[in-house]
């Protein structure tokens, strides 16, 4: 096998399959070195990363301008490639099922332009057995080749972070593992080619996959027990913020803090674990209760903004709320299994309707997703409550003045502060002329 020495030589190609938030860099990533094929079935997707434009916001404009990625929507291409890297993303039914439909569908249009010799690697977050149980079943249909003889398969799974500026594909270990020990060492020294961090060799495809879920769920876990606290604290009367802070001067604390847990990552990928435990006959009690309480604060946000606008007399019906953020996370454009829509529902069986601004997500995708109307929030007036939803850079910027004129203003009326993130300075707003309340 010499497939990385054809690459450094360009003498064969390796393609991408799937260019969103985890293709797209990596296939910049590895352009730098060696030739590269992006390959996307959404051509308007394919079609602004031609044009230079970056929707994800992840490398930017000028490295997609920059880039030597070959970026198509045509299948054929990758007959050309001679390590495949599947990077498509692993969704969950409504059930809370995985959803392996978008996996299995690039496994079939790999298999279809499989050549011999060829190594696929999945990044795709999936429950161990998936990459060799379901995806080389596909490849071996749709190639007519055997896997083991004709080609390889390995699985290395995304790390990467999006919306995160310090920790990049390039500064993040990265696992990698192979079919046999051959492919392993293939694999590992294509990665070593873009992972400064350098990579950690996993001894089986199923302990990779089995970490990428399991490093997820730890941090779903930890979230769930720092949002059952803030529940409790709720009820104390007692500043969850200031107890954490006051608990991290320790050295072994983990840092983790409470807040609405969405994205496609951790919001998901305990799923795919519990769905593969209770296969074998084990049903979890930690995870799942994590989940609940996690899928959970949304809700129990959206009762908090009820009950403050109640306590500073509001009319709740009529309430004028605004929501700042909608993306998943903070920074970054991404606004896939946002919590917040999960508050907007909420608040919609109250009768409010709330205005929410968001300068970092795409409108057409709050509005396709959610059927959301983003607002310039700069323009919004006369506001009874203003929520801080998303911890972007824009919104810790705003200052007491900004905030001020973009509540009603009453005489002896409060302006109702809902700090989701806890991003304002607490002390600034207790005052009578402010209800503030953060989680």
């Amino acid at each position: 096998m010499n497939i990385y020495q054809d690459l450094i030589s360009s003498k064969s190609k390796l393609a991408l399959v799937g260019l969103g938030y985890v293709g797209m860099p990596i296939a910049v990533a590895f352009a730098k070195k060696i030739p590269v094929i992006g390959f996307d079935l959404n051509r308007e997707k394919i079609q602004r990363y031609i044009e230079g434009h970056d929707p994800t916001g992840e490398v930017g404009d000028d490295a997609i301008r920059q880039t030597t990625v070959e970026f198509t929507s045509d299948e054929t291409k990758l007959r050309e490639a001679s390590f495949i890297i599947v990077a498509v993303p692993t969704p969950i039914n409504s059930d809370k099922t995985p959803d392996l439909a978008p996996v299995e569908g690039a496994s079939i249009t790999v298999g279809r332009n499989l050549t011999k010799g060829a190594v696929v690697v999945y990044e795709s977050t999936v429950y161990p057995g998936v990459t060799e149980d379901i995806c080389v079943p596909i490849l071996e249909k749709e190639s007519g080749l055997k896997c083991g003889v004709d080609f390889k398969v390995g699985y290395s799974p995304e790390r990467i972070n999006p919306g995160d500026r310090l920790h990049r594909l390039e500064n993040i270990k990265k696992i990698v593992s192979g079919m046999d020990r051959e492919t392993l060492d293939e694999v590992a020294r294509v990665y070593e080619l873009v992972i400064a961090a350098g990579v950690h060799r996993a001894s089986s495809i199923k302990v990779a996959e089995a970490a990428k879920v399991v490093e997820n769920s730890q941090r779903d876990i930890n979230i769930a027990f720092m949002n059952e606290l803030a529940m409790v604290f709720d009820r104390m009367e007692i500043d969850t913020r200031e107890v954490i802070e006051a608990m991290n001067t320790k050295w072994n604390a983990l840092g983790f803090y409470p807040g609405l847990v969405g994205g496609h990552c951790i919001g998901v990928d305990p799923y795919y674990f519990v769905y593969e435990a209770e296969k074998l006959g084990y049903h979890s009690q930690i995870i799942l209760a994590g989940r609940k309480i996690n899928d959970d604060m949304a809700s129990f946000v959206a009762d908090r903004i009820i009950r403050e606008l109640v306590l500073a007399n509001k009319k709740v019906r009529q309430a004028k709320v605004l929501i700042l953020g909608i993306t998943f996370k903070e920074n970054c454009p991404d606004t896939r299994n946002s919590k917040v829509n999960d508050i907007i529902l909420r608040l919609n069986e109250f009768g409010i309707s709330p205005l929410v601004a968001d300068p970092c997500a795409d409108p057409a995708d709050a509005k396709r997703e959610y059927g959301v109307d983003l607002v310039d929030w700069t323009q919004v007036k006369d506001a009874d409550c203003v929520v801080f939803a998303v911890a972007h850079n824009i919104f810790k910027a705003i200052t007491k003045e900004q905030l001020d004129r973009l509540f009603r203003t009453v005489p002896e009326e409060q302006k109702v502060i809902i700090d989701i993130k806890s991003i304002l300075d607490r002390e600034e707003y207790r005052s009578e002329e402010y209800r503030f309340w953060r989680l």
